[in-house]
């Protein structure tokens, strides 16, 4: 929807995956390019070759993919003739990425190709980023003209951040390099962007003198599900709020950009989270919770708790609540509540911007009683939709005074574009990859941006000794994340 800020004009004209035995790249990355092949929008030239550790051949591998598009995709989007055609497409090198063994080979397969330009995506642990760069550029295989992308996290903290990317950075100039968040590829994030920008209705009051608080959650209903090796030691504040949640903060909070090229909203993005007030140790109880899941039930199953799936007693944490500042002019004195956990009673990724009351309630002497103030839902999954709730009058004669009730009108594009299929976000963002588009990927500033932030809060909780606290699963996290907010007079939208 946005896009077309390119400042990388060159399509790539081989795409090599890494990981590609993986489950991501299994379960949303060769679907997701299998649609863009079904919609004619890759090149006839593009090639796409896959990388992984195991050793077997081209057509041992496009079985695979082939068994994963016929798992992962809709019977209907299933064509045998157009899934022959995309397989030709796949070609395999394995590759030990953490031996450095198997770019030479790589470098064979591509042969003239190592002369055009070439797209790398990373679907492997962010360990192996810095390396996987420098085996491409041993092998001269990092040419001029070609760009490499990322899954996030970049690093697990400032220092680990500035060191992937500058080992990243050695092979591969900056306007080269696509840090990827998912969630910059949702229809609804992008159209935030429309909704605020397009639409004189909205922005004149996107500020302090109208709102009251913003909140934004990202509930998940699952626990560890296999990320055992991953998860514990990260917690939810790196996995999640250093990169989703402050994403979306970021593009609801930020400035109007002069344009949507690439630089310029990204520049806005930037600019306001380094406006975001760190936390210390003084106030980081007050204004921060951490708790884990314990043993309960979600949607009528029990579930065991977060030690217990993890075979040893933790400190990691699976839930975070946060509530956060932004010093600037627009936003002054409005607080942003931050919310994300394991084990919730459902799945939501959620933002809302909870609105001031009027000043003066006309109604009253009439019996219309209290005005509730209007909010502006913006839900991101698992449906996508942008609702506002406004005040209207009830029909009737109004004998016994005007009663007026709340209702929800609907803004979202389901029903103007009903007849539109819905994207995988990764569609969006692996054609914006190969067609050179960095308007929705994450740049160095604004991961370094993060990481600041989410550090403070880190060394605040070491300094104070914060330990996560129980909540049972099934539940919207620990008691204390409720107080949270509601020392405020506000309530999560639950």
């Amino acid at each position: 929807m946005l896009s077309k800020g390119t400042n990388v004009s060159v399509k790539v004209e081989t795409l090599v995956l890494f990981g590609a035995t993986g489950d991501l790249a299994q379960r949303m990355l060769f679907p997701s390019l299998y649609n863009l092949h079904m919609d004619g929008l890759l090149a006839d030239t593009l090639t796409i070759v896959g990388s992984g550790r195991s050793a077997m051949d081209r057509d041992a591998f496009r079985a695979q993919v082939r068994a994963a598009l016929a798992e992962h995709l809709p019977a209907d989007r299933i064509d045998a003739a157009t899934v022959d055609t995309f397989l030709a497409r796949i070609d395999y090198c394995a590759i030990d990425a953490g031996a450095g063994t198997g770019y030479d080979d790589l470098a064979v397969l591509l042969g003239d190709r190592m002369n055009r330009p070439i797209g790398v995506y990373l679907s492997t642990p962010p360990s192996m980023f810095g390396p996987i760069a420098q085996g491409l550029k041993a092998a001269n295989i990092a040419c001029a003209e070609c760009r490499i992308a990322m899954e996030k996290p970049i690093g697990h903290d400032l220092a680990s951040s500035r060191d992937v990317n500058a080992q990243v950075g050695d092979a591969f100039a900056e306007d080269r390099v696509f840090r990827i968040d998912h969630y910059l590829g949702k229809e609804t994030v992008q159209n935030l962007l429309a909704l605020r920008f397009a639409n004189m209705l909205f922005e004149p009051l996107w500020n302090a003198q109208a709102i009251d608080h913003v909140q934004i959650t990202v509930a998940e209903t699952v626990g560890l599900e296999g990320r055992v090796s991953y998860y514990d030691g990260v917690g939810a504040l790196k996995d999640m709020v250093q990169n989703h949640m402050l994403q979306l903060l970021a593009i609801i909070a930020m400035e109007p950009p002069s344009s949507v090229s690439a630089t310029a909203v990204r520049d806005e993005k930037v600019k306001l989270l380094r406006s975001l007030r760190k936390m210390r140790a003084d106030d980081v109880k007050a204004h921060s919770v951490k708790g884990q899941y314990s043993s309960g039930a979600v949607n009528g199953a029990a579930v065991a708790g977060y030690a217990d799936e993890l075979g040893t007693p933790s400190n990691t944490e699976t839930f975070v609540a946060l509530k956060a500042f932004i010093d600037n002019w627009r936003w002054k004195g409005v607080p942003f509540y931050l919310r994300t956990g394991k084990r919730m009673p459902q799945r939501k990724s959620e933002v809302l911007i909870q609105f001031k009351p009027v000043p003066h309630n006309i109604f009253a002497r009439v019996g219309a009683g209290k005005l509730d103030a209007n909010m502006m839902i913006i839900n991101l999954q698992p449906e996508e939709n942008i609702r506002v709730k406004v005040m209207a009058k009830q029909p009737g004669l109004d004998r016994d005074g005007v009663k007026l009730k709340e209702v929800t009108m609907d803004v979202s594009l389901s029903h103007s574009f009903a007849g539109e299929r819905r994207r995988i976000a990764y569609e969006r963002l692996l054609l914006d990859f190969i067609e050179g588009d960095q308007t929705l990927f994450v740049r160095r500033d604004e991961v370094e941006a993060q990481w600041e932030w989410i550090d403070a809060i880190r060394d605040a909780w070491a300094a104070v000794d914060m330990a996560p606290q129980n909540y049972t699963a099934g539940s919207w996290g620990p008691s204390s994340a409720i107080a949270l907010i509601e020392r405020d007079g506000a309530s999560w939208h639950d």
